[in-house]
């Protein structure tokens, strides 16, 4: 009959992902025309434990290329987007979050400007992202032990008893 052991491990405990889409607005020293272009760089994020709730911190660099003075001249303009995001991560069974987690934030899909345009000499551009969480915790396994040992299986030689009686008949006593 098998008896069960509980295995205290690390283990994923909770996993989900979260679409967001933002809007944000940009005021610049020249009235722009037209928006040539617009790219995301240097995302930075981090992870924490708030509560019950899985928080994310991050930054990006928003860089918008545009043409300004009846489309005559260009630049481009910086803008930091800090964010914070929460996250409500459902914790599997058997899982304690009390002692040890660890936050594991991965970029599903990283943050990219789908929308910009010029209305008013104020440049409006919508960003999105998607992230996902994990949160590595301990957990426990119940494994079944076989408390019997598997008997030890018996190992036959190739060399039956006729072939040992030929070695020993071919064997000359008188060689050295």
């Amino acid at each position: 009959m098998a008896s069960f052991k509980e295995i205290v491990t690390k283990a994923v405990v909770g996993k989900g992902k979260k679409y967001f889409k933002n809007s944000y607005t940009l005021e610049t020293d020249d009235i722009p025309t037209t928006v040539l272009g617009c790219w995301v760089i240097n995302h930075k994020f981090k992870g924490y434990k708030s509560g019950d709730k899985i928080g994310v911190d991050g930054s990006y660099d928003v860089n918008i290329w545009y043409s300004y003075d009846s489309d005559s001249k260009t630049t481009v303009v910086n803008k930091k987007i800090d964010y914070n995001d929460l996250f409500n991560v459902k914790i599997k069974e058997n899982s304690d979050l009390s002692g040890d987690t660890d936050i594991i934030v991965r970029t599903l899909k990283q943050p990219n400007c789908i929308k910009v345009n010029v209305e008013n000499g104020v440049i409006n551009f919508d960003i999105e992202k998607e992230l996902g969480v994990e949160i590595v915790g301990e957990t426990k396994m119940k494994i079944s032990i076989e408390e019997e040992e598997e008997p030890w299986e018996e190992i036959e030689d190739d060399v039956t008893e006729k072939d040992l009686k030929e070695i020993d008949e071919k064997i000359d006593e008188n060689f050295i």
